[in-house]
């Protein structure tokens, strides 16, 4: 017996549809991919169209439903069009995933205002935007489920100081968003991707012996010791999502090989294990 879709018969935003170019999945393009595999129709939301389209033709060639939308999510215009061309393609809105988002190195001493402010804009600025617009028609129709994707950036330091910064204040706005709106069947969740491998992620260090280093260090950093990818997420942003998590609100569900519950010494039998590229 064939079960239904988890998300059979919805309608979800997905911001950050496409990937960075580059080998690998991104997950927004998993999320959409995923999403539209369970049932669901999907607006595929980028600032880039061109990387959504890609988005779209696979979720196209698999049997799926989804559309393209141009739009910038920091800003409200962008947010209240994106809500609006939701309902007007797909008739509602049951789910938002707010999954873009961009990292950068940098400490309170060497990080710019500029680079401090677009981390907040385009982490948790979109995410507060894109929500504002969201929960009417959600709690319009007696409910639904947003999706926020987090970093354990938030809850462990790695010298992106902008990044982590919003990505907690992501989590605090999970929680709290949880709780105003629980009551109109509205469920508030995050995801917390670890050390997952990325488009993202390479396209900030050149091909070669150097990144292939650190994508075997950043799997065998987890309990694992397996590498992680956009899928990874994207399943567990698509659980959340449904009504199997119909009584999960206002939780982080860390997505990362185990990293947060182990002191990192005792990862490093495993990590010198690793030859580090002459």
């Amino acid at each position: 017996m064939e079960r239904p879709g988890r998300v059979e018969n919805k309608v979800a935003i997905v911001t950050g549809a496409g990937s960075t170019p580059g080998p690998g999945i991104g997950t927004g393009k998993a999320i959409a991919v995923v999403l539209a595999r369970e049932g669901a129709s999907v607006l595929l939301v980028d600032r880039y169209p061109e990387r959504a389209a890609e988005t779209a033709k696979m979720i196209a060639d698999e049997g799926g439903t989804a559309e393209v939308w141009q739009a910038d999510v920091t800003t409200a215009d962008g947010c209240e069009s994106m809500v609006r061309a939701a309902v007007d393609a797909f008739g509602t809105l049951d789910i938002l995933v707010n999954n873009v988002g961009l990292a950068a190195l940098g400490t309170v001493v060497d990080t710019t205002e500029d680079a401090w402010d677009r981390a907040l804009d385009l982490n948790l600025r979109s995410a507060f935007l894109a929500s504002k617009f969201a929960v009417p028609v959600l709690a319009g129709k007696g409910g639904g489920a947003i999706v926020n994707i987090a970093s354990i950036s938030a809850l462990r330091g790695d010298g992106t100081v902008a990044y982590s910064a919003a990505k907690g204040g992501l989590i605090a706005l999970t929680v709290d968003m949880a709780y105003s709106h629980g009551r109109q069947g509205i469920r508030v969740n995050a995801v917390a991707p670890g050390h997952i491998t990325t488009p993202m992620v390479h396209s900030v260090s050149a091909p070669g012996p150097r990144a292939e280093f650190m994508d075997r260090m950043r799997a065998e950093a987890g309990l694992l010791g397996t590498p992680g990818t956009g899928w990874d997420v994207a399943w567990a942003t698509t659980f959340l999502a449904s009504d199997e998590a119909r009584w999960i609100t206002g939780v982080t569900l860390p997505v990362e090989s185990g990293v947060l519950s182990v002191v990192p010494l005792l990862m490093a039998q495993h990590l010198r294990g690793v030859p580090e590229p002459s």
